[in-house]
């Protein structure tokens, strides 16, 4: 059974940069399609990017388009979330999640949390000065 673990967490002033890695255990991550998502205090958590199952496709909420990379490395069992030039805005709990169906991450359609039924605990970024 897939789990997966988020790291990279932590307090970073504006502007600054940090990187998010998905550690998958109990199957291959290369089986599924992976999203992050995020959830601010008293936000509903929203769909920040996904990678297709060889990566070839990705997809980020508007945002966040130019300012963060998603990555995935299936030798490693890891997807990564390079978020760089933060900003306040961007504190939240980060999550990644899996789903199996190839076609979840498609360019230009949203990243919904109902369509990913795997989760991680989440990991804590602060943006703050």
């Amino acid at each position: 059974q897939l789990q997966l673990v988020e790291s990279g967490g932590g307090l970073v002033q504006p502007g600054g940069s940090l990187r998010l890695s998905c550690a998958a255990s109990g199957s291959q991550l290369g089986w599924y399609v992976v999203g992050w998502f995020r959830q601010a205090p008293g936000k509903e958590r929203e769909g920040v990017s996904c990678i297709s199952k060889f990566g070839a496709e990705t997809e980020y909420v508007e945002s966040v388009k130019g300012r963060f990379t998603i990555s995935r490395d299936n030798a490693n069992n890891t997807v990564y979330l390079q978020m760089d030039a933060l900003k306040p805005d961007d504190t939240a709990i980060y999550y990644c999640a899996a789903d199996s169906y190839s076609f979840r991450c498609r360019a230009g359609s949203p990243i919904l949390t109902a369509d990913f039924p795997t989760w991680g605990q989440g990991t804590q970024v602060t943006v703050s000065s």
